[in-house]
């Protein structure tokens, strides 16, 4: 599947700008590290555009590892005929499914995806509301506030840090400017 037939889907399924919004965050921090680790970027990116295109659609605030999303967007993508690791990658973000995050792929979408979060609420409380003018230590600060954007899961970002093989820093930076790149686009 290209950019361009996972758009269609992202668009088909969501009517939730900010839920698109950040799904943008995640394709280009994927990209990022495709780049990176000289991976498929194309193939990353598309990982990163279709992880939660399902969220509004298939709710699962039980958590249920084969009902909601992701496995609801999984088994549609899967009668599209996307390919097996994407949708292990896709499955494996969630953590709740059980399903182990084996390559790189699924391993990056699973550091970089809260993380986005994170980065776009340390944005919106600057005073110009500018992605630009974040910076690493602006995120690193409000990381130890766990009252600020309390929903995303720091652990969560830290583990997927590990698993992918990067330093903290390190992965925040690249997160960063991937975002930075698209700022347009994610309205920051």
């Amino acid at each position: 599947m290209n950019r361009e037939e996972a758009m269609a889907i992202v668009r088909e399924y969501n009517d939730n700008e900010s839920i698109i919004k950040h799904m943008l965050a995640v394709e280009a921090a994927m990209r990022a590290y495709a780049r990176k680790l000289g991976e498929d970027e194309e193939k990353w990116g598309v990982v990163g555009l279709l992880h939660d295109f399902d969220y509004a659609r298939a709710p699962n605030e039980e958590h249920k590892p084969d009902e909601g999303h992701p496995a609801w967007g999984v088994k549609l993508l899967r009668e599209k005929g996307v390919q097996e690791d994407v949708l292990q990658a896709i499955l494996g973000h969630a953590e709740y499914t059980g399903v182990p995050r084996e390559t790189t792929m699924a391993k990056a979408l699973f550091a970089v995806d809260e993380l986005t979060g994170l980065i776009v609420a340390v944005a919106l409380v600057r005073p110009s509301k500018k992605i630009g003018d974040v910076k690493p230590k602006s995120i690193r600060k409000k990381w130890k506030d766990t009252r600020f954007a309390a929903g995303v899961n720091r652990r969560d970002v830290e583990r997927g840090a590990e698993e992918l093989g990067v330093q903290i820093e390190e992965h925040i930076q690249t997160v960063l400017e991937a975002m930075k790149n698209i700022a347009d686009d994610l309205g920051l």
